[in-house]
């Protein structure tokens, strides 16, 4: 991990834990686009965010290699 887990609640879990998602976030909030944001919020040190909706539906978004 190179990114303290601190850090990681600041910028993610604080802005959506808890809140009604189309308040908070500009955009759609499909499990998709919320995996998407996280690795934008989280770059550049985080390439891959995997959102689960429910035990057998996960988003996942890999950031493509520079």
């Amino acid at each position: 991990m190179i990114l303290d887990f601190t850090e990681i609640k600041r910028k993610i879990s604080k802005k959506l834990d808890h809140k009604l998602l189309n308040d908070v976030i500009p955009f759609n909030p499909t499990a998709e686009n919320i995996a998407y944001w996280i690795v934008q919020e989280l770059a550049p040190f985080c390439y891959r965010a995997d959102v689960q909706e429910s035990p057998n539906n996960i988003a996942t978004y890999e950031k493509d290699e520079d």
